[in-house]
């Protein structure tokens, strides 16, 4: 080995025990300059010897092109949500539920996981023979976002997984954040370099770690921490295939994750509620924002039995915290149109910091919450994070004096001057103008929002800028758009504008879910657009269904059948709907492919290993364009189990123990065709 490529190994090596140093133990051993110095040599090395680069090295990290797009990534484990208890009667509800479900006379001698809710980005790592080999956001739960490129910069997450047992397959999940101090500073640089501040950490996070070019992620000082996992496949020696969850975060930070210092295991209720008070108490010493407090039964078996509802598993609970209140001074009250013509009344406030960020507007609901609260301008007014999230008033601060006239609800709309009428039997105020410019705007915004039809580059300031022009009017016209035309308006470019017509040109190919998503029918979300895209098969059925038969899908009812319904026959949209048609969008959920049998309706198939001619995600979408699913854990409800070429032995041993029959994967396209084992 020469002279440069030891030195080269040795800057590798010694860089790599400084981001261990800072970012896993919180213990950094020299100053940032000289930190950055030693980075700065092993790029100039590599740089004039390519051949020493190595696919982990701390500058491919950094140095790694930008991505165009991100593109879905199908989660092997679905991500998802936790239920919330907002006080302790709560969880003691939750824990008496979870008692019932798992037969046992007490809870007093069960072992539970507490632990700090970090405020972040939730975010799924997948590693294959110990290299990362892919990142993605939670997204839906089900379909994510991959942003393996960005994640792969961000200094505490390994490139390469140390220790004994490392797993053939291992989804590590965790939350990426930024650390309140980095926060601070990265503010303070704003403010220098004459930048808009970030009003919170977790959105700085959020908007440092979806960046196109990953070297802007990677100037943001963000972290990751592990607290689960996902998908598995490792022998049962590996201290992975734990049946214990602090065995596993042991096993996490011995292959070089960092874990919430503040977790602990505690044994009964009593004790849970001992911790989860001073996690609250202490919620503001932690390096990190923290809106809640989460509680895991410890014993995985146990959460196997315990098992999950159709949103979230039985097993765990989130615990929210109390929001904090502050008091400032209520400016106005004015009124926003949304897309379906609902009126929200909403407050202008003086800016005051409360719940981790600066709140300049909040929420105010409807009109009967303003009469309700008897907030009016000018009063000071008790301002909270619901949830520490949505801003809302709570109501004026008692005994200041002589307070000012009520304020009363306007009965024309403030963006058309139309009528705001409110309906019989509702809370809500609606303008009734369908030509209202603000619900044309808000109409388009969700039609290209992520949950819809994704349109890249079409947010809510684009599209306001398209009506004002008189480009566009509805969600047909954007399917006309011209590059010539966008080009010449401010803010774009002749590449700007050809980025955004092949934008819209790309998401004419969504499944029909995503259509109905954006189409913006009442009542209908993401859930039960798919649920009807599937049932229908197509928009012409959809369009001509009856309301019985659309009564009858799963998961719909009269209710939601009922807006399709009304949706379908108005006329304006009648006439938006044959353009989209005539404009080439998919009109099936199968996206115009053929539909095939669906042999596993119903069924759930485990793929463990490699299966001759296909990849692990075209296994798994021609298990799911059948009818079925693939989990990425066998249980009693598993219908079988796929064996392909270097299986996880702990999925064969626990398919042996349950009886769940085994299909060689040579026999996989035979179960595909037959449904049959």
């Amino acid at each position: 080995m020469t002279d440069v490529a030891r030195r080269a190994r040795a800057l590798r090596d010694e860089i790599a025990r400084h981001n261990e140093a800072y970012f896993i133990h919180d213990e950094p051993t020299i100053p940032d300059a000289d930190y950055d110095a030693l980075v700065v040599e092993l790029r100039r090395l590599e740089a004039e010897h390519p051949e020493l680069a190595t696919s982990t090295s701390p500058t491919r990290e950094v140095g790694a092109a930008p991505s165009a797009t991100f593109a879905p990534v199908q989660h092997r484990v679905a991500m998802m949500s936790l239920d919330n208890a907002f006080d302790d009667d709560e969880l003691r509800a939750w824990s008496e539920r979870l008692r019932r479900v798992l037969a046992l006379d007490s809870l007093e001698a069960i072992d539970f996981s507490v632990e700090p809710k970090i405020d972040g980005l939730a975010m799924s790592i997948t590693y294959e023979g110990g290299r990362l080999t892919q990142a993605a956001t939670r997204g839906d739960g089900v379909v994510g976002e991959d942003v393996t490129a960005n994640v792969a910069t961000v200094a505490s997450v390994p490139g390469v997984l140390h220790g004994r047992g490392v797993p053939t397959l291992v989804e590590v999940r965790g939350e990426i954040y930024l650390p309140l101090e980095e926060f601070a500073r990265l503010n303070e640089r704003q403010e220098r370099e004459d930048l808009r501040r970030f009003v919170n950490p977790r959105n700085a996070a959020a908007g440092s770690l979806r960046q196109k070019d990953p070297q802007v992620t990677a100037s943001r000082p963000l972290a990751f921490i592990a607290y689960q996992l996902g998908a598995l496949e490792a022998p049962s020696s590996s201290p992975f295939a734990s049946r214990s969850h602090a065995a596993t975060l042991t096993a996490l930070r011995d292959a070089g994750f960092r874990t919430a210092a503040e977790t602990a295991s505690v044994r009964g209720l009593d004790a849970v509620l001992e911790r989860s008070a001073w996690l609250e108490a202490h919620r503001h010493d932690f390096a990190y924002e923290v809106d809640g407090i989460v509680v895991k039964l410890d014993d995985l078996d146990l959460r196997d039995r315990a098992g999950a509802t159709s949103r979230a598993p039985r097993w765990a609970i989130a615990r929210k915290l109390p929001p904090e209140e502050r008091t400032t001074r209520l400016l106005a009250i004015e009124v926003s149109i949304g897309r379906t013509g609902r009126a929200t009344p909403y407050a202008v406030l003086e800016p005051v910091f409360v719940g981790g960020s600066t709140v300049s507007m909040a929420t105010l609901h409807n009109q009967d919450q303003v009469v309700l609260k008897d907030v009016r301008p000018k009063d000071l007014v008790i301002v909270r994070k619901a949830g520490d999230v949505i801003p809302e008033v709570v109501g004026h601060v008692q005994g200041t004096g002589r307070r000012p006239r009520r304020w009363s609800f306007p009965t024309t709309c403030p963006a058309c001057g139309g009528p705001l009428v409110r309906l019989e039997g509702e809370a809500d105020t609606y303008c009734t103008n369908l030509d209202c410019p603000a619900q044309q705007v808000q109409r388009i915004a969700h039609f290209a929002s992520r949950s819809a039809m994704d349109i890249e580059g079409l947010g809510e300031q684009r599209v306001v800028q398209l009506t004002a022009e008189g480009l566009v009017h509805d969600v047909a016209d954007l399917y006309v758009l011209r590059a010539d035309q966008l080009a010449g308006l401010e803010g774009m470019g002749e590449l700007s504008a050809a980025n955004l017509v092949a934008a819209i040109d790309d998401s004419r190919s969504r499944p029909l879910s995503r259509l109905l998503v954006g189409l913006g029918i009442r009542h209908l979300g993401p859930t039960g657009a798919k649920a009807v895209a599937s049932a229908m098969g197509s928009l012409a059925a959809i369009r001509a269904a009856e309301l019985a038969t659309l009564s009858a899908v799963d998961g719909i009812g009269e209710v939601i059948a009922e807006s399709i319904v009304a949706f379908a026959t108005n006329p304006s949209n009648v006439v938006v709907l044959d353009r989209l048609v005539e404009l080439g969008l998919t009109t099936s959920e199968s996206g115009g492919a053929p539909v095939l049998t669906q042999t596993l309706a119903g069924r759930a198939v485990v793929v463990t290993g490699t299966v001759a001619g296909y990849t692990r995600d075209e296994a798994t979408a021609a298990i799911e364009a059948r009818g079925g699913t693939s989990p990425g854990s066998v249980s009693k409800k598993t219908y079988c189990v796929v064996v392909g070429e270097g299986p996880g032995a702990a999925k064969l041993t626990k398919a042996t123990e349950l009886g769940v029959p085994i299909v060689p994967g040579e026999r996989f396209d035979e179960l595909l065709s037959t449904g049959t084992t």
